[in-house]
């Protein structure tokens, strides 16, 4: 593992932890398996199905990003990176597996920087298609509140153009 890498990621996150360590470690497995650097703009995206300490690894070696719509959220609560190369087309899933035995904390944190990639991920192929690149929207101000939102989150109630943070949903328990 590069050191300079993982302090520049410590630095981003704020701390050093074994959760870091994941991301980092996913991070830097992705670039070299999809044989390609951090993103400038959008060609390298990550889609992360966990929201912990890992992510900012992502962010902070991928430039993968929220903002830039190249760091996209999938909640499954899983410990699973997907990585893909928009211009080459390719990708790859990084799916962590079980630790086996006990170990201190920072004893964990080395191991997951240093144990064979096959003894940390399970490698494979993402289950979904790559999404998107990002979109613009107009911004709508809600009719209630006064609010700007993108358009693709405004809803119509009442005839009025309404935020979710104003919209009240009608399902009937169903």
């Amino acid at each position: 593992m590069n050191r300079e890498l993982w302090e520049k990621a410590v630095a981003f996150h704020g701390h050093a932890c074994p959760g870091l360590a994941i991301g980092v470690r996913a991070a830097v497995a992705a670039m070299d398996l999809l044989e390609t650097g951090p993103a400038g703009d959008e060609e390298l995206v990550c889609v992360t199905e966990n929201d912990a300490c890992g992510v900012d690894g992502v962010q902070a070696l991928t430039g993968c990003t929220f903002g830039k719509g190249n760091l996209l959220y999938r909640g499954t609560g899983k410990q699973a990176f997907s990585f893909f190369d928009r211009k080459t087309g390719r990708s790859v899933r990084l799916m962590l597996r079980p630790f086996k035995g006990e170990m201190s904390r920072a004893q964990r944190q080395e191991y997951i920087l240093t144990a064979p990639l096959e003894e940390i991920f399970a490698v494979g192929k993402p289950a979904f298609e790559l999404p998107e690149s990002a979109r613009h929207f107009a911004t709508i101000y809600c009719e209630v509140c006064g609010e700007g939102a993108p358009e693709h989150k405004i809803r119509l109630q009442d005839g009025k153009k309404v935020c979710l943070d104003c919209f009240k949903p009608y399902d009937r328990g169903f």
